[in-house]
């Protein structure tokens, strides 16, 4: 399509019933995304030159529903994409590579030239350069393009603005030089190796799978060079909650030390009993040799490994409960994970800064303003800082929205969408 008909095609106001479906969002969220599609392709227009070939793509954020650091150790997580997306537009043609993101300098690549490069470490370019590379290992013959992506998946928020990008280059890539129909979760794991190879960061593949995905996703990640994936089918803008996270505004700097210690503690426990993953285990087998597993990994590796076990079971639980709709007992798991979290896991707040305990405070004012009204609340991501979920009756929204900026600040509280759809081309 060219870019002057897009423009015509996004100018109408007509189009947002498709955007309603495709971002599962209702009539001014929608209005919202048109105008920002519209604006992407003259942004385009503005760099590359009006009257090309165009395709308008767009790949959700994800936020994590159940399964809270299971992934790692060969579970299962619940997931779900959102409509805060990275939108992408593209055209095939010239020599080389070219993707401008919005509020950053243009990438610029030869196609020809996709080995990892010494020195481009924790850049976007590495990772576009990865995600072509294995596209061209999937039989796609890349070449140049230009491109222009813009995101409003908050960074630093736990709904994978990262994650959101590499699915959105790997479906441009897959669809520009392939036949557009690669699997969602071959396109996530070639954003992982991308992230991990390239980039240098050690990172799972839930991210991108969610992304990918899009709607609720159950993934088991028993095997890991292939996880299961099951979408749920439930449609959660009929339910009567609103979904939001809470950004407490703290900082994940010098917090490596305490995300690494909760991997190496479950693995710790698994070597009791000479396995490498907490999902190898069995959970009677833990619990019978409790005594032992203690004196030799110490207390609180036994209490994540205690977290795995019953937030691994509860994903399981969760998504039954949607795919039968009963979404007050999905309700009561989501409460249940929180909790599992906060006393076992342990990762709502740093032993090394027990000054700052956003997470526990967002938590606890959740608790307040939601118990009385039949929500849920829990820690969402990583934890230690950062984010809060929340679910909320659509009648108390309004008032719960006041009440935890007036804490957390203006902007603090995201209302959020399921989306139904994963990385596609829109356009």
């Amino acid at each position: 399509m060219k870019s002057n008909d897009a423009r015509k095609v996004l100018g109408e106001k007509k189009f947002h019933e498709t955007l309603k479906e495709r971002y599962g969002v209702g009539e001014e969220r929608a209005e919202t995304c048109r105008l920002r599609l519209l604006r992407a392709v003259e942004k385009f227009e503005e760099l590359f030159g009006a009257d090309r070939e165009i395709r308008v793509y767009s790949a959700p954020g994800r936020t994590e529903i159940g399964g809270n650091h299971t992934d790692h150790q060969g579970g299962r997580v619940l997931a779900a994409g959102v409509d805060l997306d990275a939108v992408g537009v593209a055209s095939a043609g010239g020599n080389g590579i070219t993707v401008h993101s919005e509020g950053f300098s243009p990438d610029r690549l030869n196609p020809a030239e996709l080995m990892p490069r010494a020195g481009e470490e924790g850049s976007s370019a590495a990772l576009i350069r990865g995600i072509c590379a294995g596209m061209a290992a999937q039989g796609r013959k890349i070449g140049g393009f230009r491109a222009y992506t813009q995101s409003d998946v908050l960074p630093g928020s736990g709904l994978s603005s990262s994650a959101a990008f590499e699915v959105l280059i790997g479906r441009i890539a897959d669809d520009l030089f392939g036949s557009g129909d690669a699997d969602p979760v071959r396109i996530a794991q070639i954003g992982q190796d991308a992230e991990n190879r390239y980039f240098g960061k050690p990172c799972g593949l839930m991210d991108q799978t969610a992304c990918a995905v899009g709607g609720f996703a159950m993934i088991d990640f028993q095997d890991a060079k292939q996880p299961a994936v099951e979408k749920i089918p439930f449609d959660f803008s009929g339910c009567g909650y609103r979904l939001c996270i809470i950004d407490t505004k703290g900082s994940h700097a010098g917090l490596t030390a305490d995300y690494a210690a909760i991997p190496e503690e479950m693995r710790r426990v698994a070597a009791c009993f000479g396995k490498t993953l907490l999902s190898q285990v069995l959970e009677e087998e833990f619990y019978a040799d409790l005594a032992r597993v203690r004196s030799q990994t110490g207390d609180r590796a036994v209490l994540r490994a205690i977290h795995f076990f019953g937030d691994n079971r509860r994903v399981a639980r969760q998504a039954a409960a949607l795919r039968e709709n009963r979404f007050a007992d999905f309700l009561a798991l989501v409460r249940e994970s929180g909790r599992s979290s906060f006393m076992y896991l342990q990762n709502v707040y740093s032993p090394s800064r027990v000054e700052e305990q956003g997470v526990a405070l967002g938590l606890a004012l959740c608790e307040r303003l939601l118990s009385g009204c039949g929500g849920a609340w829990r820690l969402h991501g990583g934890g230690f800082a950062g984010t809060v979920q929340a679910y909320v009756p659509k009648k108390e929204f309004d008032g719960f929205r006041r009440e935890a900026e007036a804490v957390f600040g203006p902007g603090s509280c995201v209302p959020l969408a399921v989306r139904t759809a994963g990385a596609i081309r829109i356009l």
